[in-house]
């Protein structure tokens, strides 16, 4: 597995109209699925027992040090690999609560970023939420919003799990919609938890709807764990389904991430096989040959995968070195690689 997986889509008008501009404004918009970031304190309405010292995973306090320190590295690299260079507005996915993700903008790697903190306890039963982290310099939030997803099982008992996050805000005088999600498992199998995902995708769709309804040139990114690839139902036929206008069919989403995944590239192991779950999806207005949108659009995307990032022996060499492997503390940072995306304006737009 390569050191750092990175793919850069270019299209050539977007290369002519740029190419003698000498400075640009680029801002990254990333994604992590940080593996269970608890902190070691049993809450009694959830399940995290697990986590804690006398726990399935003895994890201690020292434990829980190290696990937000070695998560604070890899944000502040994400983009370009340099320290000190991460995302302007970061997703994150199967964190425990306020306090974990105010230890995490306050470590070292990070206090200099000045990130603030978007969080709601979800009803999940495990105590996982999605969450979103962004620099107040780079990105006003005008209106937030947590939905719930209402499930049921075949017995009719409810399926609690994560909410899905909404932020309309302005991000250097642009205004864009980010949707932070973090779909059902597929605990029981992709094909018998599929629905679950299908449901969860059509609620998505509604909610990107309903925004380009009262803003056709709206600008939204949709970012999370899917727990399903780029060519899935869930994706290409729930949350992409293309529309049928008259004699033409609109496709109001572009997936940057479903060439990676066709190329082999991935972000995490299930079952023994290589996923590309992580993804950042973008309305198609953002396309850099949309010569008719201003302000930013898209560069490139991006899994960040250094070598640090990798299991590099033993039976699961090549995957993600995870935090927890046989009710323990393994030591190593998640069992899914990070994504982003990059917008990209010149410095002449304003």
């Amino acid at each position: 597995m390569r050191f750092f997986f990175i793919i850069i889509f270019l299209i050539a008008s977007f290369q002519t109209n740029w190419q003698n501009s000498e400075k640009y404004h680029i801002k990254t918009i990333g994604f992590y699925n940080v593996e269970n970031l608890f902190d070691t304190v049993d809450d009694s309405l959830t399940f995290d027992e697990d986590y804690t010292l006398n726990g399935k995973n003895h994890y201690s306090k020292t434990d829980y040090i190290e696990k937000i320190n070695k998560t604070a590295r890899v944000i502040s690299e994400i983009g370009s690999g340099k320290i000190n260079s991460g995302p302007c507005i970061i997703g994150l996915a199967e964190i425990e609560n306020f306090k974990v993700l105010d230890d995490l903008v306050h470590t070292i790697k990070l206090q200099n970023f000045a990130y603030q903190i978007i969080q709601k306890d979800s009803p999940d039963r495990r105590g996982i939420d999605v969450a979103l982290l962004y620099r107040e310099a780079d990105f006003l939030p005008l209106e937030t919003k947590f939905i719930e997803v209402r499930l049921w099982n075949e017995r009719g008992e409810r399926i609690y799990t994560r909410d899905i996050l909404y932020v309309n805000g302005i991000l250097d005088n642009d205004e864009i919609h980010i949707i932070v999600n973090h779909w059902p498992s597929r605990r029981g199998g992709k094909s018998r938890s599929e629905t679950k995902r299908m449901k969860t995708a059509y609620l998505v769709r509604q909610l990107t709807d309903s925004i380009t309804l009262a803003n056709p040139e709206a600008k939204i990114l949709i970012l999370g764990d899917f727990n399903d690839d780029p060519i899935d139902k869930s994706i290409k036929k729930g949350l992409l389904k293309p529309i049928q206008a008259e004699n033409n069919v609109l496709y109001p989403f572009f997936n940057p991430m479903e060439v990676m995944f066709k190329k082999g590239w991935n972000s995490m192991s299930y079952r023994d096989g290589l996923h590309l779950f992580d993804q950042i999806i973008l309305s198609s207005n953002l396309k850099s040959d949309n010569s008719s949108i201003n302000g930013y659009v898209f560069y490139r995307a991006g899994i960040y995968n250094p070598s640090y990032l990798i299991s590099q022996k033993g039976k699961y060499k090549g995957y993600p070195l995870r935090s927890f492997e046989n009710n323990r503390y393994a030591g190593g940072y998640s069992d899914h690689f990070p994504v982003y995306v990059q917008l990209i304006k010149p410095f002449s737009d304003k």
